[in-house]
């Protein structure tokens, strides 16, 4: 299960939590304007924007995680189990597999809007990467610095919704987290008011906040990170604002031991994201390397054809000081 957000300050970011109980040896992946992804059922997309994001690279095509363009479009998948259902291919429609969506889109668009006017005709093809490869069931995420979408492909078709908050997670369908804000209305940062009329002592700080949920499920930490978001402060400089953007995602990150997926397997934070989409720097912190590194999407070549990718740092040795 994971989970996304889109943030703004003086300028916007995009990232998200992969959990997961293990690694695809996912990589930090630039791809240049010229590079060609072959694609299932249209033609190749040969020219296009060019893309930073997270990714396991397979046979030489980029399986992006999430991706910024440099136009500034993010768009991430994240798991979407029981509800999502993918189509044979539709005559007439823009058949697109799961794993070239991400691409089809950032590579094409340059905004939500357009977006939008390209899955007026998307059919989500069902077919898998390879037979090594199966589809993952997912739901996307797209952002600009103006508005976000889910997009959900489901038995009775393909549901695009605007996403007011810029957060989602996993289960249950968008429009159901969204009804479930209704239920926390009341939170807040503030103290709240004593109406039962008696005399009452506030024992604590922070007791506007009373009913937040805080364990791991995907509508918990859908309702966590509304509120987390919704109320942040933060200052407008990168260092505030990426270090703010991974405290948010801080608050609904998942530790080992606390989620079992199977005996002895558990899922955890495996990686967090933070894109700079207005500069095109890829920042990310993972389980067992707090360190932020970023990476610049404008230092490649954009106008290459080749694939760069970043394994990540996942260790670090601490900086301990001394008076030695």
């Amino acid at each position: 299960m994971c989970t996304v957000i889109s943030f703004a300050t003086k300028d916007h970011y995009f990232g998200r939590n992969l959990d997961l109980d293990f690694s695809y040896n996912e990589s930090v992946t630039v791809t240049p304007r010229n590079f060609v992804f072959p694609m299932r059922a249209r033609e190749d997309l040969t020219t296009h924007y060019a893309l930073i994001g997270m990714a396991t690279v397979l046979g030489g095509f980029p399986l992006y995680y999430d991706a910024t363009n440099e136009k500034g479009l993010s768009m991430a998948g994240l798991n979407f189990p029981g509800n999502c259902h993918f189509f044979d291919l539709q005559e007439g429609k823009d058949n697109v597999t799961s794993f070239e969506f991400i691409p089809y889109i950032l590579s094409t668009c340059e905004t939500v809007a357009q977006a939008r006017e390209k899955l007026e005709n998307i059919s989500i093809y069902n077919e898998p990467f390879s037979k090594e490869m199966p589809n993952a069931t997912l739901h996307w995420m797209i952002s600009d610095k103006n508005e976000s979408i889910v997009v959900e492909s489901m038995k009775d078709g393909l549901h695009v919704y605007d996403n007011p908050v810029g957060v989602m997670t996993n289960n249950p369908p968008f429009n159901y987290m969204m009804f479930a804000l209704n239920d926390y209305a009341s939170l807040s940062p503030k103290q709240p008011e004593n109406t039962f009329g008696t005399p009452l002592e506030l024992y604590s700080r922070g007791m506007g906040g009373l009913g937040l949920p805080g364990d791991l499920s995907s509508k918990s930490r859908f309702i966590k990170c509304v509120y987390t978001k919704l109320n942040s402060l933060c200052g407008d400089s990168e260092n505030e604002s990426v270090n703010q953007f991974f405290k948010i995602l801080g608050s609904v990150e998942q530790q080992k031991g606390l989620c079992e997926v199977k005996p002895g397997a558990y899922e955890y934070t495996i990686y967090s994201s933070c894109c700079n989409v207005e500069k095109g720097i890829y920042y990310y912190t993972t389980y067992n390397n707090s360190r932020i590194h970023g990476i610049d999407l404008h230092d490649h070549d954009l106008d290459g054809k080749e694939l760069t990718s970043y394994p990540l740092v996942t260790e670090e040795p601490f900086a301990i000081d001394s008076r030695k």
